[in-house]
């Protein structure tokens, strides 16, 4: 299975990039491709702009990347109690290329932050959008206190959260 994880950030020290890089690693036999969003530099998305220029091919080729692969791990950071300014753009460009961004792919999408509610407002907003957006979302996971319960080279350090990241990627493989 080729699996595609990345972070809903840019930050190059990106907590959800580890926290999706770590669940699509347990997939077994798993093929992880781990996406940087830097790699897709837009600019802000305008219907002004899309009518003068088009859709710009980094936009394309994120849509492209997505169904390259069978499946998509996603945590996404929650800036202000939404997606961060880099991730809602490359969406909305995206979106504009495809309705069905996601391409119905098999989707673990999850959230974590450093504070007890684990991006819980950003998850829901996903959770309630995604699936109109092609994506088959297969399982949730909010990894709450992030530096309390991951640690670099062993993942997750809280016994039952770690059996709940489990069944969510048991989830995206059946």
């Amino acid at each position: 299975m080729k699996i595609l994880a990345f972070g809903g950030s840019t930050s190059s020290t990106s907590i959800n990039r580890k926290l999706a890089n770590h669940a699509a690693g347990l997939v077994p036999g798993g093929a992880v491709t781990e996406l940087d969003l830097n790699r897709f530099d837009l600019p802000v998305y305008s219907a002004d702009r899309e009518a003068a220029d088009g859709i710009p091919a980094a936009a394309t080729e994120f849509l492209e990347t997505i169904r390259a692969h069978d499946a998509v791990v996603v945590s996404l950071a929650e800036h202000n109690g939404s997606y961060s300014a880099a991730f809602k753009n490359l969406y909305d460009w995206t979106s504009r290329a495809e309705q069905s961004l996601w391409s119905d792919k098999p989707m673990l999408l999850m959230a974590t932050s450093p504070g007890a509610r684990g991006g819980a407002t950003v998850l829901a907003a996903a959770e309630a959008t995604f699936p109109r957006m092609g994506a088959d979302l297969r399982a949730t996971f909010s990894l709450p206190s992030f530096y309390d319960n991951f640690a670099d080279g062993d993942g997750l350090t809280d016994p039952e959260l770690a059996a709940s990241l489990e069944g969510a990627v048991q989830n995206l493989v059946d």
